[in-house]
This record gives structure tokens, C-alpha cells and sequence, in this order.
């Protein structure tokens, strides 16, 4: 491509991306970690961890993209805002639907291969609601209606409720880095903040984040592992932004995924290797979007722009002139 990288306002982005985050996780590995994070509001599961998680480290990207264009004066002309419901909705019901659909597929996989894991009883959601509603009847088949409903809700209003923190990231990764390394070509550029993605993850990972601290080859295969995962999803969604052309679907795809990772949780048993899954997260738990990504990457046109229909000119009709 004949555009050059804006390797100063990349920079800056990155500075600010990472500094802003990585800041805010050293706060909470300060303040007791995660997993002893000071309570805010007595009563609640409201700790300062997930406060600084949900509004400072899930919005640094955007953050950091609205310092970039302060600072270099770059202008606010960002076309990626421009929703285009019309002509992109397909992508739009992409982002909204195949996060869920894979996770649930990778799930799948992950069961099959390991059925010692999979908990028919559902002991983890049983104990959960005798403790908070002991007088629920949970007779017949009603935790599997419990989660079959938990998994519906997580499908149609996930990616609407957690929208708002995923917008944050999106906002950075998807509508101003990705199309800042667009020079060095779509695939490139999309594999690229997707290695930069996951790093950025690396401080809460490294304190339980997603795989917590008893798994083989910790604390270094966590990281790791994350990153490929942050990889194949880059993947997924730059191709809901580039085919697109505008953030939304990407926002919507990232608050899917959100919304029913954890889904997984309720159907094991026992300790299986989270880095293998049965979240997404893992090998296997994500062999689903593993796959989607392969296709689309190595699909000829996958990760092109689609050039807009051209306009016919119909030829006007020309009449014979003629003079007495």
C-alpha cells in the first residue's frame, strides 16, 4: 500500500492505551488484587477492582484515542461512528449472534473431549441458588430451564447491556489503531493489534484474570494463551469493522462475548485446564472462533474492503439531426 504508518500518533495511542490501564492495575494489585479487592458498598459484590476494571482499564483505548486526537490536533472526522444500519446489518446480526453460537460450540467440543468435566446436576448453579433463594423448588428439570433461560438472555440482551464497556475498547482497538496500521496491509494490521490486544491484557491476567493461578506453566502460559485467543477474535472483529465500515457490530460482537464466556462455568465439574478451556479463552473452549478466524483470514477477500456498487450511466438517446 502506498500510505505510510502515522508511527508518531501509533505511539502516543499506545502510550496512552497502556498507560492508562496498566496504571489502573497497579492500583488494584495494591489494594489486595482481584480477588481481595476492598468492598465500595457494603452489601454488594461492588469492589474497587471492578470499578476500576469496568470504567478506567475497558475504557483506556478510547480514552487513549480521544488524548490522541486532542493532543496532535488530529481533527474528529471518524467515519467508523457512522452506524450505516442499512446496508451492514448483516454484520451487525453477526457481532450479535456468532459470539454466543461459538462459545457454545466450543463448550461443546470441550465436553466432548473431556466428559469427566461436564456436570449434568449443575452443582455449581444448585449451591448458588439454595444459598440466595432456599426456597426455590429445583425439582425435575428446572435448573436446565434456569440455564437454558440464562443462556437465551445472554444471547439477545448481552450484547446490548455490556455495549457500553466494550465500547471503550472498541472505540481504541477497532476504530483507531486498526485503521492506523492499515499500511502494512489488512492482515497484517489486524493480527498485529490483536498481539498488542492481548498484551495489554497481561496485568490482570497475571493476577487470575480468565485463568487464575493453578495451571500448568503458570504465570507464563496464561499470558500467553491469552494472546492467541485475543488473536483469533482481533480477527473476527476487524472483519466486522472493515466489512462494515463502522465500529458498531465489532462493540456489539465484543459485549456478546462478554456476556456468555462464563456460560461454561455451569455445566463442569472438577478442575479442568482453563487453558484448554471450557471457556473461550481456551484452546479448545475457543476452537470455534478458531476456526471462523482461519476462514475469514485466509479467504481471498476476507478482510478487504467491499467496493461500492458503481453507478450505470444509461446513455442518453440521440436523435438524428437533419437540415433543409
Amino acid at each position: 500500500m502506498n500510505e505510510q504508518l502515522d508511527t508518531k500518533r501509533i505511539y502516543l495511542y499506545l502510550l496512552f492505551a497502556f498507560g492508562i490501564a496498566w496504571a489502573a492495575a497497579l492500583v488494584i494489585f495494591l489494594t489486595g488484587g482481584l480477588q481481595q479487592s476492598p468492598v465500595l458498598i457494603a452489601g454488594t459484590p461492588v469492589t474497587l477492582a471492578f470499578i476500576l476494571l469496568s470504567a478506567v482499564v475497558m475504557w483506556s483505548p478510547g480514552l487513549a484515542h480521544i488524548l490522541t486526537r486532542i493532543i496532535t490536533r488530529e481533527g474528529w472526522q471518524i467515519k467508523q461512528l457512522k452506524p450505516r444500519f442499512k446496508q451492514t446489518w448483516p454484520y451487525w446480526l453477526a457481532g450479535w449472534f456468532l459470539p454466543g453460537i461459538l462459545t457454545l460450540a466450543g463448550l461443546a467440543v470441550f465436553l466432548l473431549i473431556f466428559p469427566v468435566y461436564f456436570d449434568p446436576s449443575f452443582s455449581t448453579l444448585r449451591t448458588l441458588i439454595e444459598t440466595n433463594a432456599p426456597d426455590m423448588d429445583l425439582t425435575g428439570n428446572t435448573l436446565w430451564l434456569i440455564v437454558a433461560v440464562q443462556t437465551i438472555q445472554a444471547m439477545l440482551l448481552a450484547p446490548l447491556i455490556n455495549s457500553f464497556a466494550t465500547f471503550g475498547e472498541e472505540f481504541g482497538w477497532r476504530a483507531y489503531l486498526q485503521p492506523k496500521l492499515m499500511p502494512l496491509g489488512e492482515r497484517r494490521a489486524v493480527l498485529l493489534v490483536g498481539v498488542i490486544w492481548g498484551v495489554w491484557h497481561w496485568p490482570i491476567i497475571l493476577m487470575g484474570y480468565n485463568y487464575g493461578f493453578d495451571y500448568p506453566g503458570a504465570p507464563i502460559l496464561g499470558p500467553l494463551a491469552m494472546v492467541w485467543f485475543t488473536i483469533i477474535f482481533s480477527i473476527f472483529l476487524g472483519w466486522l469493522t472493515i466489512k462494515s465500515g463502522n465500529v458498531w457490530p465489532a462493540v456489539i460482537g465484543h459485549a456478546a462475548i462478554n456476556g456468555i464466556a462464563g456460560l461454561g462455568g455451569l455445566f463442569v465439574q472438577g478442575e479442568p485446564n482453563p487453558l484448554l478451556g471450557p471457556l473461550p479463552v481456551g484452546i479448545i473452549g475457543g476452537i470455534g472462533f478458531t476456526l471462523v478466524a482461519l476462514l475469514i483470514f485466509f479467504s481471498p477477500t476476507g478482510l478487504t474492503k467491499p467496493q461500492p456498487p458503481q453507478k450505470t450511466k444509461k446513455r442518453a438517446s440521440t436523435k438524428a439531426v437533419t437540415t433543409n
